[in-house]
């Protein structure tokens, strides 16, 4: 007796276990059980998934057997796919989420650490303006090119420091020369 039960099981293409219990139930009749299960499936929800029930002659089963189970088994197996798809997502998304974050911090010391050192040369630089040592205090300020968000404002400084430098050959205010 040749047999095509497998290809018909095959051919409905399951993710998972299929479990089948046929117990003999009352005069000719018959109980048969059939469960999916994916143990790849993380989501304990697919446990809740219940089996499905048959009951019938062994005519009736020959009969309706595959016409029965195919559409629910498929629709079970495809569920618990999409819930092992939709939790390796969820994964994916609290890791990124979780670089994001770290990111995000490591951008925001980054900043802080950049803007204590720019303030504590602006600091110095100011501290030594105040001894009149301008040479030093404009040496001591920080580089625009470090520092581009305050670029304009060095620059300032910077000119305002030249101001109180020893007077340059070509400077207007210079005491005219007198002739012999």
């Amino acid at each position: 007796m040749q047999t095509n039960f497998f290809r018909q099981i095959a051919k409905l293409n399951l993710t998972g276990d299929l479990q089948i219990t046929l117990r003999q139930g009352t005069e000719n009749s018959f109980v048969l059980s059939v469960l999916l299960n994916n143990e790849q499936c993380g989501d304990d929800a697919r446990k809740t998934i219940p089996p499905l029930n048959l009951r019938g002659t062994a005519e009736d089963l020959d009969n309706g057997f595959f016409e029965h189970i195919s559409t629910p088994l498929q629709t079970a197996s495809g569920l618990m796919v999409d819930m092992e798809s939709f939790m390796k997502q969820v994964e994916e998304a609290k890791k990124k989420s979780a670089m994001e974050k770290e990111k995000s911090d490591k951008e925001k010391k980054e900043k802080e650490a950049k803007d204590k050192k720019y303030g504590e040369a602006l600091q110095k630089a100011e501290e030594l303006e105040k001894e009149g040592k301008y040479k030093e205090a404009w040496s001591a300020l920080p580089k625009g090119s470090e520092f581009p968000e305050y670029a304009e404002k060095i620059r300032k400084k910077q000119d305002e420091y030249e101001g109180h430098f020893a007077p340059s050959l070509f400077s207007e205010n210079q005491p005219q020369s007198t002739e012999i």
